[in-house]
Parts: C-alpha cells; sequence; structure tokens
C-alpha cells in the first residue's frame, strides 16, 4: 500500500519529533520548519494533507495557506496553533483550512483529524504491487513504474494485469477473463485478448505469463 502523504510545517524541535515518530507508523511524512522549506518540498512533490503550525519563522502557517490557495492549491490542510482567540480560528477557516487543533494536543486526537479529513476529501490509500525487482504497478492509477519511469496502462490492460497478479501461479482462461473484466455486452475474441496480453508481456517481461495451449495462461 502507498499511505497517505504529509507535510508537516512546524518549528518546535521537541514537538516535531514527537510529532514525526508517531505520524510515521501510519503516513508517510515530509517535514518543514518554515514556509521557504515547504516551497522547496512542494517543487518535487505532492501531498494529499498540509499540517501547518501558525506560528513559524518568517511566513506564518496562514499567510503560506493563503499563497497557497491563491495559487490554486487545494490541498487539505489543518492548522495547529498555541492561540486560544477565535478570531484565529475564523481567519483559519476563511484562508481554506480543513481543519483546526490547539496546543496542547493529544496525539490520539491528531490522528482522529487526519483520518476524519481522509474520509471527507476521500484520500485513497493506494496499493502498489511488486511486479518485479525493477517494476512496481499501482492499480488505482493504472500506472507502472519500471526503471524509475511511469508508463500509463489502458483501462483493459490494467485490469488483466491486476486481476493476473491476484491470481497467480494457476491457470486463468479466456473465459475467466471475459467474465471478470469486460461488461457482459462487449464479450472480446480471443484475438483482443491475445492483443491485450502481448501488450502486457512487453511491458513487464514475457516470462512472467506464460500460455497453458488449450487453457489459458499462468502468471508468477
Amino acid at each position: 500500500m502507498i499511505p497517505m502523504k504529509i507535510l508537516l510545517m512546524e518549528d518546535d524541535a521537541v514537538l516535531s519529533d514527537i510529532l514525526l515518530d508517531f505520524l510515521e507508523e501510519s503516513w508517510k511524512i515530509d517535514y518543514a520548519y518554515d514556509s521557504n522549506a515547504v516551497y522547496e518540498k512542494l517543487e518535487s512533490s505532492k501531498y494529499d494533507l498540509f499540517i501547518f503550525d501558525i506560528n513559524v519563522p518568517g511566513k506564518n502557517g496562514l499567510e503560506l495557506l493563503r499563497e497557497l490557495r491563491e495559487y490554486n492549491d487545494t490541498t487539505p490542510a489543518i492548522i495547529i496553533t498555541a492561540y486560544t482567540d477565535t478570531e484565529y480560528l475564523k481567519n483559519a477557516f476563511e484562508l481554506g483550512a480543513s481543519d483546526y487543533i490547539k496546543k496542547p494536543f493529544e496525539l490520539e486526537e491528531l490522528d482522529a483529524r487526519i483520518k476524519n479529513i481522509q474520509r471527507l476529501f476521500h484520500i485513497e490509500t493506494k496499493e502498489l504491487l511488486e511486479i518485479s525487482q525493477n517494476i512496481t504497478f499501482t492499480p488505482l492509477e493504472k500506472l507502472l513504474n519500471r526503471d524509475g519511469k511511469s508508463i500509463s496502462l489502458s483501462t483493459k490492460d490494467s485490469a488483466i494485469l491486476n486481476y493476473f497478479f491476484k491470481n497467480q501461479k494457476r491457470v486463468v482462461t479466456n473465459e475467466e477473463l471475459t467474465q471478470n473484466i469486460w461488461d457482459f455486452d462487449s464479450i472480446p475474441s480471443d484475438a483482443t485478448i491475445r492483443s491485450h496480453i502481448r501488450t502486457i508481456r512487453e511491458l513487464i517481461g514475457k516470462e512472467k505469463i506464460t500460455t497453458i495451449r488449450g487453457e489459458g495462461y499462468i502468471y508468477e
């Protein structure tokens, strides 16, 4: 599985260490000390969630959030602050915050808020399948990653590869593929199935799928 990816901005060294240790148990976490570090991270990565403290050196968390929203960055954001004034709470939501948590807080509360954001924004944990030592496959995104290069698969090729992976080391017949991959009103010919198998073999290696004459195919 590919866990949700979170960018944490927190300048308190003790708190950031505690949060990183806790959050890394469930999610993939990147850390930024201030807004400049956030922008550096955003140059090369995309995130499912931001967790920003308000009081950090330089540009504060709310100013950073406002800028990101002006740049049409809609990534959900949880704001952390020691302020008790509800004006900050109101301002945070007006600027596009998704949630707000006040210091001091229990780690379990932050965990619950993150999971609520995940549910509300339908942030899915992506399944990552290891095809071979140098090839991985993400069915949800229909993507192969081969030697560090991403390759988009067609809907049918992705569905067939996923089905083979989930049914390894047993014969999968054309009829079985038809029943599980195609709609009832669009039954493929054997030649069409062979064409899809040929494409998949070219991408992952011919040795991964063996033809059993008169029966079907075995993936291993």
